[in-house]
């Protein structure tokens, strides 16, 4: 059985899919691209997938991660392209590496966001945010299937920045202000996610921006705790890779159906 890792994004109105819409969308990838997928035992099989830490609905994402079992070998790269090629525009396979190593979630320790708040002063921003810093604590509340729920949404976050341009400023408005924050948060329990920083900040500096924030994850890895910095999890694969030169299995090309 060969497994084979993938990072996908979601861009545009695809942030606004669910991950079981993208579930559904990529086992019809799956098919479609004629993959030899592994299937699970009993009475109903499915095929394995592992997916990894999806982002919200409604955030876009350069860094999902996901892994397949295969019963027979494929070029991760061909296998890469066939899958993009399956799925719509915006739903992107764009990494593939196959898994040398274990552990692909225990190496998503910390993830790199993008927050784009329209219709916010850079100024204002910087003032929130130096707010925020300097707290020992941020208690923020969230509503869950049991209640609503009390934590720290300060102890998570490795790096909070005001920063002058956005990654993509292609989408970027303009005529109005728009402060782009940049945010580093370790996976911990619960989850600290970019909503509930933007509770942070409106708790600690009454920041309110006047209309939803643009949220896109940049990076998802393992966080050196020495730099702030967070690795490509997949580097450890390639790298393995390059080292131990694995016998080419059945690599035959596939075309995808009009």
């Amino acid at each position: 059985m060969q497994r084979i890792r993938l990072r996908y994004t979601k861009r545009g109105r695809l942030r606004f899919t669910s991950h079981r819409d993208f579930q559904r969308a990529f086992e019809r990838a799956l098919r479609r691209a004629e993959v030899p997928m592994a299937y699970s035992a009993g009475f109903t099989p499915h095929p394995k997938v592992s997916y990894a830490n999806a982002a919200p609905t409604g955030t876009g994402s350069e860094a999902e991660y996901l892994e397949i079992a295969l019963t027979r070998e494929r070029d991760p790269e061909l296998l890469r392209t066939l899958l993009d090629e399956s799925l719509p525009t915006g739903l992107d396979i764009v990494e593939a590496a196959e898994a040398r190593t274990s552990g692909l979630a225990d190496r998503l320790t910390a993830s790199v966001w993008e927050l784009r708040l329209d219709g916010v002063d850079a100024e204002e921003a910087r003032r929130a945010v130096d707010a925020f810093n300097a707290a020992e604590t941020v208690e923020v509340q969230r509503r869950t299937k049991n209640g609503v729920r009390t934590f720290d949404a300060r102890s998570a976050v490795v790096e909070l920045a005001s920063v002058e341009t956005p990654s993509s400023p292609a989408d970027r408005p303009t005529g109005r202000p728009c402060a782009i924050l940049r945010l580093v948060v370790r996976h911990v329990t619960p989850a600290v996610r970019p909503d509930d920083v933007l509770s942070g900040l409106r708790a600690v500096a009454d920041l309110a921006p006047p209309v939803p924030a643009a949220v896109t994850r940049l990076a998802q890895g393992l966080l050196d705790e020495e730099t702030g910095t967070v690795t490509d999890p997949l580097a450890p694969d390639r790298e393995a890779a390059a080292t131990e030169p694995h016998p080419a299995g059945d690599t035959a090309t596939a075309t995808v159906p009009a």
